[in-house]
C-alpha cells in the first residue's frame, strides 16, 4: 500500500487560513482538504481557487465544519474519511481557529464573550484532536520519511513568562491553555509512537480583521499581509523535527518562551 499524504487547513475561509490553504495549494502537489462554514460549497471552492489558476481544482476539497459544534467537526471528520484511498495520511494540518477579545482591566470582561473566546481558542482545538488525529500516520504505517506536522496556531501573548503588560485576559489565558494543549498531545503522540510532531506557531501580527485595531500599534516588526505570513510559517513549520516537537516557534523559527 503506498502512501498517500495530504494537507489539511481548518478552517479555511478567510485571512491566515485562506492564505495557507492557498500556499499549500500554490507550492506543492499534495491533496488539500480545508473546512468551512458557509452556506455554498462551489461559491467557498471558488473563492479559494480564484487566484490561482494553474492549479487542478480536483486538489481542494472541501469539507464543512462548525468550530463551535463537536457534531459539526465529529461529521466532517468522517466525511474526510470516505473520501480517502488506502495509505493516506497528513502531510501537514494546520488549525487556525481564533477569537480576540481585548480586555484592558478586569471590569471589562464578560462571560458570554468569555465562553466565546475559550470555545474557538481551546475547545474546538482539541475537538479537532479527538475527531482528526485518527488521520496522522501511526507507528507502523504509513511508513513515512519525515514526520507529519500537526500545527495549532497560537501567539506571543499566550505566553505566561513573556508577560509584561497585561491585559487581554481572555486571549493571553486562551492561548496559554493552547500552548498546553500543544505540549500534552504531542506527548501523546510520543507515548504511541505516532510518526507525527505536534507544534504551536505564532505568525506575528497578521493583517486579518482579528488584529486590525493593533496594527498600528505594533512595533512595525513581525506585521505582515496574510500571504507573507503564511509563507513564513509554512518555512518555519517544514524546516521542524522532532528535536523541535512540543512547543511553539514564531514566524522567523525562534522558540516563544512558556
Amino acid at each position: 500500500m503506498s502512501p498517500n499524504p495530504f494537507i489539511l487547513v481548518s478552517p479555511a475561509s478567510r485571512g491566515l487560513s485562506l492564505a495557507l490553504t492557498r500556499h499549500f495549494l500554490r507550492t506543492t502537489d499534495l491533496p488539500v482538504y480545508a473546512t468551512h462554514r458557509s452556506d455554498s460549497q462551489s461559491a467557498m471552492k471558488e473563492h479559494i481557487l480564484e487566484p490561482l489558476p494553474g492549479v487542478d481544482p480536483k486538489r481542494l476539497n472541501l469539507l464543512h465544519l462548525d468550530l463551535t459544534s463537536e457534531h459539526s467537526i465529529s461529521s466532517a471528520a468522517e466525511a474526510l474519511s470516505q473520501t480517502l484511498r488506502p495509505g493516506s495520511y497528513i502531510h501537514t494540518a494546520f488549525f487556525t481557529g481564533g477569537l480576540l477579545f481585548p480586555e484592558k482591566q478586569p471590569l471589562d470582561l464578560d462571560a458570554d464573550k468569555l465562553s466565546s473566546v475559550f470555545q474557538i481558542n481551546v475547545i474546538s482545538h482539541l475537538l479537532l484532536i479527538k475527531h482528526f488525529s485518527r488521520f496522522l500516520p501511526s507507528a507502523q504505517k504509513p511508513k513515512v520519511e519525515t514526520p507529519a506536522k500537526w500545527v495549532h496556531v497560537s501567539a506571543r501573548v499566550g505566553s505566561i513568562s513573556d508577560n509584561a503588560r497585561g491585559g487581554w485576559y481572555s486571549y493571553r489565558s486562551s492561548k496559554a491553555a493552547l500552548n498546553q494543549v500543544v505540549k500534552t498531545f504531542d506527548l501523546h503522540l510520543q507515548m504511541n509512537k505516532n510518526q507525527a510532531i505536534c507544534v504551536g506557531v505564532h505568525p506575528g501580527t497578521v493583517k486579518t480583521e482579528l488584529s486590525r485595531g493593533f496594527w498600528e500599534s505594533a512595533d512595525g516588526k513581525g506585521v505582515f499581509e496574510p500571504e507573507e505570513s503564511a509563507r513564513r510559517l509554512a518555512g518555519v513549520v517544514d524546516n521542524l523535527g522532532t528535536e523541535h516537537r512540543g512547543r511553539v516557534w514564531d514566524w522567523e523559527g525562534k522558540q516563544v518562551p512558556w
